[in-house]
């Protein structure tokens, strides 16, 4: 009897809670801490309002332990939240979403004022440049008027003067005058200045986009064929793992490195957009970039270093030194730690070549130059090792 009793007054209560919690969220962003904050309390209430007629083993009993065990796990998350100065209870979610729609809107109006900017600069260089066109259009006409009229003065000079020794030193004089009149005025001028379009602020938005968006979808896979005999490859062809002692294998085969500790991936790339990231954390010596298929395989010289020959651009670190190579001629970078990851950036058709740091969304390296022919994705490691990042 006493248990059916407050098997029926305790329903009514939590009907009674529920109604309230359905009321107050109703008008409330639903997030996972709504309830939780209403369940406090709510055993040592039920308790008071129902007397202490309940059986240890009962079905309200265990039921009503069950509900405070749920409190008491979500107090810690609380506190938690509290002590980290995030929002919690029934504003969590549109604060969050508030702080989402803030920053993007933050980097949409910086996106639209370095589009302003940028669009105004290319414009200003578009009409000097076209300016200085005209210009040079004027001078040309100018000179080719007066060449003229020095060919007619010299022809009727040659024609009708006996004295050779006077036509002789005639010419002389003219050929002078001719050869000023043919200088161009500031001809470099005339090319449109590229640097006008150059922003760090774009540079460092693209290169996150494309990373984000391409990385993973560049599948590369490292060619065995290639690997130095100090280097052995992982079963899924993606870490490379460096060791002092050369390993048995076919040093004759033309697609290996015999003594360089460098590897190349299958497949070149000959256009497009191709992004992939690179684990770094455990080597404190490696290089990562492209090179073109004729970079030499074969011998200790410096040639068949990566960066140290005119088809290989890699960067590089060796110790706490880190730069960029090629044709053997090394830029020093400044970093403030050694990333764990770098991302290669490669824009075939723009002929550019970039490095980054995902986790800073810094820009360690870019390198631009035309490329003339497929390129592949490049590796060398010379402590512990690296790996392809899916």
């Amino acid at each position: 009897m006493l248990e059916g009793a407050l098997k029926s007054s305790l329903a009514s209560f939590l009907r009674a809670e529920h109604s309230q919690l359905f009321q107050f969220s109703e008008g409330q962003d639903s997030g996972p801490f709504h309830i939780v904050t209403w369940v406090p309390g709510l055993f040592e209430e039920a308790v008071g309002r129902f007397g202490s007629g309940l059986e240890p083993g009962s079905t309200v009993c265990r039921g009503l332990s069950s509900v405070n065990r749920a409190a008491q796990v979500a107090e810690p998350q609380e506190r938690w939240e509290k002590q980290l100065g995030l929002p919690s209870g029934p504003g969590a979610a549109s604060a969050a979403r508030e702080l989402v729609i803030q920053r993007l809107l933050l980097v949409g109006k910086a996106c639209e004022n370095e589009e302003q900017q940028l669009l105004e600069k290319v414009h200003a260089e578009e009409e000097r440049a076209h300016q200085s066109i005209l210009t040079q259009q004027v001078h040309w006409t100018e000179a080719l008027h007066k060449l003229g009229a020095l060919r007619t003065y010299l022809v009727d000079m040659i024609t009708n003067l006996d004295d050779q020794s006077l036509a002789e030193q005639e010419i002389f004089e003219r050929t002078e005058v001719a050869e000023g009149i043919l200088e161009p005025q500031e001809s470099l001028k005339l090319n449109f200045n590229q640097s006008c379009v150059q922003s760090p602020l774009l540079h460092r938005l693209w290169a996150c986009a494309v990373l984000c968006c391409l990385t993973g979808q560049c599948l590369i896979h490292i060619d065995e064929k290639t690997l130095s005999p100090h280097l052995s490859l992982s079963e899924d062809k993606r870490t490379l793992t460096f060791s002092p002692k050369k390993a048995k294998v076919d040093s004759e085969c033309p697609e290996r490195f015999d003594h360089w500790p460098n590897a190349l991936a299958t497949a070149p790339f000959h256009s497009g957009l191709c992004a992939w990231k690179v684990s770094v954390e455990q080597s404190c010596a490696y290089k990562l970039g492209v090179c073109y298929s004729s970079v030499p395989r074969k011998g200790s010289a410096n040639e068949g270093r990566l960066g140290f020959n005119s088809v290989s651009w890699v960067f590089s670190r060796y110790d706490k030194e880190f730069r960029f190579l090629h044709a053997g001629q090394p830029q020093p970078v400044e970093l403030i730690k050694a990333p764990t990851e770098i991302g290669v950036l490669l824009d075939f058709a723009g002929g550019e070549l970039l490095f980054y740091d995902p986790d800073s969304c810094a820009i360690l390296f870019s390198h631009r130059q035309p490329f003339l022919e497929p390129v592949y994705p490049v590796f060398a490691v010379a402590h512990q090792s690296i790996s392809l990042v899916l």
